[in-house]
């Protein structure tokens, strides 16, 4: 765990403007630090040497002002510290859910939801003790500590020696004390996840539980967990107490060790009082910002360990070579500014448009790991049909579709209407809806709308966020209705409010109003092709065939309409089928 990551520097340019400006803060707080003591002292000599009040009024007054401005710098640095803290998780937040949106759902489904969560959130919030408290003495460390022992060399030779010889001794323990402290900060770290995930996986089971009566089992499952949690942090509270201790008292000592140095020297007379009194006053103050520095070191640990493994995951290149491409249900895949240059294919010069054409596979395969899935799949999918994709469980069709959606890196060619679709290209002319409805707090009429959204809004990044208005401004109520209806969910009220995940709507009723948000989305935006994933697993017939009518319409309009689905009646409405065929690995 290093002091000043220089990811953070790299990550977040907002932490770049505060050291800047810390920095600046931190060397005129020093010059007033300085100012202080000479005022000080010289007041103080003044009135041992029996000098009139209209004599040291002034000197007050200097004082006085010094006194004030110190106040409104270590307002100013405090303030500076905690926009900064603001601003640079606020940066990070924004790159690490950018590249969770480039490396797409099967890279996210490796890890722990959870896990994921509490990072981004509870750990990043913990860098405001890092910003405002621990960056603030470090900055002092580095810029107060070597001026106010230069002066002090300047000022008694003795004195300085007697500090640059005392001083490592602090940094010493802080090491030491580091290093004891990482290791107890990673273990409460670790407990932390395992309670926010087993907390997660007792939420999302809770009904199974409770018809089988295990909910008291998880309890004290949860309970346990909670309690090691709370015994981890008692430990980082004791390790924090006593590594304060004895760096404070290390550094007291070592102010001693220069005051008895003074006293004795001031009365052999080999000292002046004011040079004495000068010194004595800047002993502490070099000693101060590496014992705040080890203090506040604790409460920053754990920004830090969560620090760790954001950076993990702006630095994992291991699906470097996957198309950088973010989505949301009913979106096309709209890949970043650097998406070509991630896959490591260039996007054409020339992108397909939503005319007519067919979207066609040459010797396509697509591999999940060290696992081909699809190999050398020859396949077209022609304008104005409705194209069924079947096959039985497992055998592709899902990973297929997420190759046509660029989340998963494909060899072949890919072309439309003639024309080839790169890794990293994007998909105005793609509309999609997957097997998980994927709706969002609000309206009905808004989560139909956001298939037509311009780019990917940042809330919709979690399930439980709310859908931004200003996404949805130019929303065409006709069309929401006409969408709803096309997916046989005219029953569906557009003005309907729903809650997280799509409270509020039943299984199919959800199932139909995301794919009415690919509908929309390709009436809107005239897209060419439009994929819906098992849009009705969760149908009757009378909803199924009501979808199917008004795909048919949209194939009608010579679009490409593609449907994944091992429903009979999808298979018969069908023009065309594909069955994908199970590979035997040996």
């Amino acid at each position: 765990m290093r002091p000043l990551d220089s990811r953070l520097l790299r990550y977040a340019s907002a932490a770049r403007r505060f050291l800047l400006i810390g920095a600046l803060l931190g060397f005129a707080q020093t010059l007033v630090i300085i100012a202080f003591a000479w005022l000080l002292t010289r007041a103080i000599t003044l009135t041992v040497a029996g000098e009139s009040l209209g004599a040291i009024v002034p000197t007050l007054a200097a004082l006085a002002g010094v006194i004030v401005l110190r106040s409104a710098l270590i307002w100013l640095l405090e303030l500076a510290a905690n926009r900064g803290a603001a601003q640079v998780k606020s940066q990070l937040r924004a790159r690490v859910m950018a590249k969770l949106a480039e490396r797409g759902p099967d890279w996210v489904a490796t890890r722990q939801s959870a896990r994921l969560a509490t990072v981004v959130t509870t750990g990043l919030d913990a860098l405001d003790n890092y910003f405002a408290r621990y960056l603030p003495q470090l900055l002092l460390t580095m810029i107060a500590t070597p001026i106010l022992i230069a002066v002090i060399l300047w000022q008694d030779l003795a004195s300085g020696i007697t500090v640059i010889i005392v001083i490592p001794l602090i940094p010493i323990f802080m090491i030491l004390i580091g290093r004891a402290t990482q290791s107890v900060q990673q273990e409460q770290w670790q407990a932390l996840q395992r309670l926010s995930t087993g907390f997660l996986d007792v939420v999302g089971g809770l009904g199974t539980l409770k018809i089988y009566g295990r909910e008291k089992r998880q309890f004290d499952r949860i309970r346990s967990i909670t309690e090691e949690y709370r015994t981890r942090t008692m430990k980082v509270l004791r390790v924090s107490f006593l590594s304060g201790f004895v760096l404070e008292l290390a550094a007291s000592l070592s102010v001693a060790l220069i005051a008895v140095s003074i006293g004795l020297r001031l009365i052999d007379g080999a000292l002046l009082l004011g040079v004495g009194l000068f010194v004595l006053l800047l002993a502490p103050e070099a000693f101060l910002p590496l014992r705040q520095v080890g203090a506040q070191f604790h409460s920053a640990a754990d920004g830090l360990a969560a620090a760790e493994e954001l950076f993990a995951i702006l630095d994992d290149e291991s699906v470097a070579t996957a198309p950088t491409i973010a989505a949301v249900p009913g979106h096309s895949a709209l890949p970043t500014a650097d998406a070509a240059a991630t896959a490591g294919a260039p996007a054409p010069a020339a992108l397909p448009g939503p005319g007519s054409g067919a979207l066609r596979l040459a010797g396509v395969s697509v591999r999940r790991g060290d696992t081909v899935v699809i190999d050398q799949l020859h396949a077209e999918f022609a304008s104005g049909e409705l194209t069924a994709l079947r096959g039985v469980s497992g055998v592709g069709k899902s990973t297929l579709v997420a190759a046509l959606l660029g989340f998963v890196p494909l060899t072949g060619e890919l072309t439309l209407g003639g024309a080839a679709v790169g890794a990293g290209a994007a998909r105005p002319w793609l509309a999609w809806a997957g097997q998980r409805p994927g709706l969002f707090r609000g309206t009905v009429a808004d989560n139909v709308a956001l298939g037509a959204a311009s780019a990917v809004p940042k809330a919709a990044a979690s399930t439980s966020a709310a859908l931004p208005s200003a996404a949805l401004t130019s929303a065409d109520p006709a069309v929401i209705a006409q969408a709803l209806n096309w997916a046989g969910a005219a029953e569906v009220s557009p003005a309907t409010v729903l809650g997280v995940n799509g409270e509020g709507l039943s299984g199919g009723q959800a199932q139909r109003v995301a794919a009415a948000r690919a509908i929309y989305r390709a009436l809107v935006t005239d897209c060419h092709v439009v994929i819906l994933d098992e849009p009705s697993s969760a149908l009757d017939a009378d909803a199924e065939a009501g979808l199917l009518d008004g795909l048919r319409q949209l194939a009608d309009q010579g679009r490409v309409v593609i449907v994944v689905s091992h429903r009979p009646a999808v298979v018969a409405a069908a023009d065309h089928v594909i069955e994908l065929q199970e590979l035997i690995h040996v």
